[in-house]
């Protein structure tokens, strides 16, 4: 048998984009990273019906936005 490789793992930052666009140090790093979790989960949980494709992140120090690519306008 040969390895499998996940494609989205595979082609992320050469044909996909990365979901979410932020940088951050070593100490913060993971806080960050669950924080993003939580917030696309509770956005697929209440707005699941929607048809959301894509949900993209974006962090500067001060605030940050939440891109949701949606089929449904609204």
């Amino acid at each position: 048998m040969g390895q499998k490789v996940r494609p989205t793992g595979f082609r992320t930052g050469i044909m996909i984009d990365w979901q979410s666009h932020w940088y951050a140090n070593k100490q913060d790093y993971s806080e960050l990273l669950v924080e993003d979790f939580r917030i696309r989960k509770f956005v697929k949980r209440r707005y699941g019906g929607s048809g959301i494709s894509r949900i993209r992140i974006d962090r500067t120090r001060e605030k940050v936005t939440v891109y949701i690519y949606s089929a449904r306008v609204g």
